[in-house]
């Protein structure tokens, strides 16, 4: 499985190419000494505020002519910088699982098990915004923002488009992220709807460690973390 799939799969996770994530003035950094619009804001506090979010998750993937062509449901957990879980319950179990170092891709059904290198899956896909650092803004351009029915939607768009993702729009209610929308260049786009949502509250740590099952193929070397040596303690 090679990273561009492993990027698809994100857009179906995310559904992490994704998830789940940046301005018109580059960097949000250099936006210190001028006033925020609503968009600006509230993307500055999700990135540099947001700590954690764990939530329901409804997704639908919808074709050029507005044709719902698959539906599914499940739960995401989010660490930064670097974590999160994004488990698939219906129509089939699937879960992708970022620790910090790896991205595993575990289907169920196919009792498979991929692993890459994190940094080269995540790279330039919607789910930078999601888990990355307080840098990850400087991968998109800032397109705006706009409300519709109580949602502030801020647009963005990604500076490299290999990962097949030329839009994305993340939708906040009440100031907390509800919504997330990701065009891509074939002309579909995932449609995220997050239920049940609380950030910043205490998660266990293995909802970010992969074991991997017995009797399933391995696709993969994952990345060993370095030992920590006693002069770096």
């Amino acid at each position: 499985m090679n990273t561009a799939y492993m990027a698809v799969q994100f857009g179906r996770f995310l559904k992490v190419r994704w998830l789940f994530l940046l301005l018109g003035l580059c960097a949000l950094n250099t936006l210190v000494a001028e006033e925020l619009d609503a968009g600006q804001q509230l993307l500055h506090e999700f990135v540099h505020d947001m700590q954690s979010l764990s939530a329901r998750f409804e997704q639908s993937l919808i074709d050029a002519n507005d044709d719902v062509l698959e539906t599914s449901s499940g739960t995401v957990d989010i660490r930064r910088p670097g974590r999160f879980r994004w488990a698939y319950a219906e129509p089939y179990e699937q879960l992708l699982v970022a620790d910090g170092l790896n991205v595993w891709s575990y289907d169920v059904d196919l009792a498979q098990v991929t692993v890459k290198p994190q940094a080269d899956v995540l790279r330039n896909t919607p789910a930078l915004l999601l888990g990355g650092s307080d840098d990850v803004l400087d991968d998109f351009d800032y397109l705006g923002s706009y409300e519709d029915r109580g949602t502030v939607w801020v647009q963005l768009r990604p500076k490299n488009s290999d990962h097949g993702f030329s839009k994305v729009k993340l939708g906040f209610t009440n100031g907390t992220l509800s919504r997330m929308m990701f065009d891509d260049t074939l002309e579909q786009t995932t449609l995220i709807a997050l239920l049940d949502v609380t950030t910043n509250q205490r998660q266990e740590d293995d909802l970010f460690e992969f074991v991997v099952p017995d009797d399933v193929d391995l696709v993969g070397v994952p990345i060993v973390a370095a030992p920590v040596s006693a002069a770096d303690r």
